[in-house]
């Protein structure tokens, strides 16, 4: 008769569930101080070439970088975590006495798939929480070439607008509709392809339908001179969702802000498709750690004797590698519109979740 209870032994759940959190964890802690040391390797020489940017700028990137890195490699370490833990139980025969016992490679795994499950539901509200805040904080910051910006939530940064022949970059930009407000803009006026004036400015806010300029400074390029001005009265016509619609990223947009841009984008005859498909990902990105129990379940079965358990381990760490790939390009597939974004989401995940469950029957028969 099947038994179709999951977890017959409260106690051998406890055990198989500590055991996917505990390695899954040190395995995190270890993947994020290597490639945070890393990181900071990399980007410590731009901070501290700042004037006034010191150690307690260093400490703020690490704050910053450090819940991006845990969101981004945690199906990773609960992968390495989830085999690491199997392979062990297979090599102490632990999984041997419990097929013995008569419990199913379904039910050994359960406890596992339901504390995955748990971390799923906490990286989703780590997400939409800490994890965008620190990501539009270090764009925005990165994006200044780590100069001050304002304390503003909205900040983007590197901002493009075609305006006709001209082409508009704006470091920064910070509020929403009529309180949007520009630094370091840049202006790029264009003859038959041919760049005739550059005009920079300061910052730049809105003024009777157009955008007042401060502090500007003019280059001409017919006569290769430069002149300046306090302000210069330009850009009509140029509404400030061109600026705040220019760069939609789901990385920087909580789920709510981002289907409110999804529509706002719908209403000003802009591309979509991007948007979508990160909004949807916000949901299926976060589950891919509960296909990883599944997908290295492979390490658990089989005799530890047969000399295969190495092998079985590099199967199962293979196939969550493959699928981390194939989520990667669909996503970039749904942002070019080439795939549906529902479809680019959430298709490597039933995909791979289809593959772990035929490899785990397999195992089983």
């Amino acid at each position: 008769m099947i038994n179709f209870n999951f977890l017959p032994s409260r106690r051998l759940a406890l055990y198989m569930a500590r055991l996917f959190l505990t390695r899954s964890f040190a395995v995190l802690v270890a993947l994020v101080m290597v490639l945070m040391a890393l990181d900071l390797l990399g980007e410590s020489g731009k901070i501290l070439a700042i004037p006034g940017n010191g150690e307690a700028q260093l400490w703020h990137y690490v704050s910053l970088r450090v819940p991006m890195l845990v969101s981004r490699f945690l199906p990773f370490a609960a992968l390495l975590g989830t085999l690491i833990a199997l392979s062990s139980l297979n090599q102490n025969s632990e999984v041997v006495a419990m097929k013995a016992a008569g419990l199913s490679a379904h039910q050994i795994l359960a406890p596992m798939i339901l504390a995955s499950i748990g971390v799923a539901m906490l990286t989703f509200a780590f997400n939409e929480t800490v994890v965008i805040k620190a990501t539009r904080t270090v764009d925005a910051w990165s994006g200044a070439d780590y100069h001050p910006i304002p304390p503003d939530s909205g900040v983007l940064s590197n901002i493009w607008v075609r305006n006709g022949d001209q082409l508009v970059h704006a470091r920064l930009v910070a509020g929403q509709g009529p309180t949007v407000r520009l630094e370091g803009v840049s202006i790029y006026d264009r003859e038959k392809g041919e760049l005739i004036r550059m005009t920079d400015a300061v910052r730049a806010r809105q003024q009777d339908g157009g955008w007042r300029l401060s502090d500007v400074s003019i280059y001409d390029a017919r006569m290769n001179l430069v002149r300046k001005q306090p302000v210069l009265d330009t850009l009509a016509g140029v509404e400030p969702n061109r600026f705040t619609l220019a760069k939609v990223s789901a990385a920087t947009k909580d789920f709510a802000s981002l289907n409110q841009a999804i529509v706002a984008l719908d209403r000003a005859g802009r591309p979509s498709a991007e948007a979508r498909t990160g909004w949807w990902h916000k949901l299926s990105g976060p589950l891919s750690t509960v296909l990883m129990p599944l997908l290295a379940a492979l390490a658990a079965f089989g005799l530890a004797r047969s000399g295969q358990v190495l092998l079985r381990a590099t199967i199962g760490m293979a196939l969550g590698f493959a699928y981390f790939v194939v989520d990667n390009f669909s996503i970039a597939l749904g942002n070019v519109g080439a795939y549906p974004p529902m479809l680019a989401a959430w298709a490597p995940f039933l995909l791979f979740l289809f593959i772990g469950e035929t490899v785990l029957v397999r195992s089983e028969e």
